[in-house]
């Protein structure tokens, strides 16, 4: 008869052998799997989900690229770049009934070839003694009448002496024109050298009768455009920067030489005719 002791004994031995084999042979799974975790938990720690983003998130950095921005320049620059060099102002002695010259008579004048010719006003030029025309680049010569159109109040300048360089004005066509597209009046207001004012096309085909004289202008275009003394024989021009009239008159009841809101120009279809330009 068996020792019951010794085969206790034996049996746990047998069972702890048996438990350390299935140890060891489940040891690289357990170890797999804890290799497994640690490296997704490395994975959370060093790589966190993105944060979501919030309204405040949004209008900041919304405020932050607008203020970074460089905003484009107003169109109206852009426009006064390009006749800005065509323009031309005219100085005049106006003779009193004295004969004795009085002070200097200022108008503006616009290039609008390549033979230099400046378009402008009759009224500013008529009857004056002496003209000086001052360019962009500022250059002065004398200049002279070299073609009129008294109907139109228009009259074609030529210079003794032309600039180096110089940038004929494009000349648009005021037909293509809507009352209450875009215009841009450019001249010398009181002496004010090469200034700007903006408004929109106000009709078109009117009628304005000269100051003190029977002679009435008719077809004109009329602007709210700021003109005043000194604008006269200036350039009309449209949103492309193309001279569309050339600037003869403001409408004042009260008889003052000042603007009120309202202008008019000739259209540039007519006016060009003096210089020979082409029909648009």
């Amino acid at each position: 008869m068996s020792d019951p002791f010794t085969s206790q004994s034996e049996l746990w031995q047998d069972r702890r052998k048996r438990t350390r084999a299935f140890v060891r042979r489940g040891l690289p799974f357990v170890s797999g799997v804890l290799a497994t975790f640690i490296a997704l938990l490395l994975y959370t720690v060093l790589n966190p989900p993105p944060r979501q983003v919030t309204q405040k998130d949004v209008a900041t950095s919304v405020a932050e690229a607008m203020a970074s921005a460089t905003a484009p320049p107003p169109y109206s620059a852009l426009v006064f770049q390009v006749i800005q060099p065509s323009l031309v102002l005219i100085q005049s002695q106006v003779l009193e009934s004295n004969g004795f010259a009085a002070a200097d008579g200022l108008g503006t004048g616009v290039i609008i070839n390549d033979a230099g010719d400046i378009l402008t006003s009759l009224h500013v030029v008529a009857n004056e003694p002496s003209l000086l025309v001052t360019f962009a680049d500022g250059t002065q010569s004398a200049a002279k009448i070299m073609a009129s159109q008294p109907d139109n109040d228009i009259a074609v300048l030529s210079a003794n002496q032309l600039p180096e360089q110089f940038l004929p004005a494009t000349l648009g066509n005021p037909n293509a024109m809507h009352v209450g597209d875009e215009a841009y009046v450019i001249g010398h207001p009181f002496g004010l050298y090469s200034s700007m004012s903006a408004g929109v096309i106000s009709g078109f085909k009117r009628t304005f009768q000269i100051p003190d004289t029977n002679q009435t202008l008719t077809d004109l275009i009329q602007v709210d455009a700021a003109i005043n003394p000194g604008n006269s024989g200036g350039p009309l021009v449209n949103r492309a920067g193309q001279v569309i009239g050339i600037v003869t008159a403001l409408l004042n009841p009260t008889k003052q030489n000042v603007f009120i809101g309202i202008g008019f120009a000739v259209p540039v279809t007519t006016a060009g005719g003096a210089a020979g330009a082409p029909p648009v």
